[in-house]
């Protein structure tokens, strides 16, 4: 795993830490996808999204990974 994927695994789970406490398991995924969409560079998400779908989203937190599968199939 490159060093530039590992940080965008570390970004998008603390970006889901944040959303974390949404009580609504839906708002939460929703809150982070927004936030990857409106804040990431296109490339940032295309990265982030073929780490899914090669590596399972390996690194990635349950809520991160939610949101990362959400926003491939957007």
């Amino acid at each position: 795993m490159s060093s530039s994927v590992e940080h965008l695994i570390a970004m998008a789970n603390d970006i889901a830490n944040f959303f974390r406490s949404e009580p609504d398991h839906l708002l939460a995924v929703e809150g982070v996808v927004n936030h990857l969409q409106k804040f990431w560079d296109p490339r940032m998400r295309r990265k982030i999204v073929a780490h899914l779908n090669q590596h399972g989203g390996e690194g990635l937190s349950e809520l991160a990974r939610a949101a990362v599968v959400k926003l491939a199939a957007s």
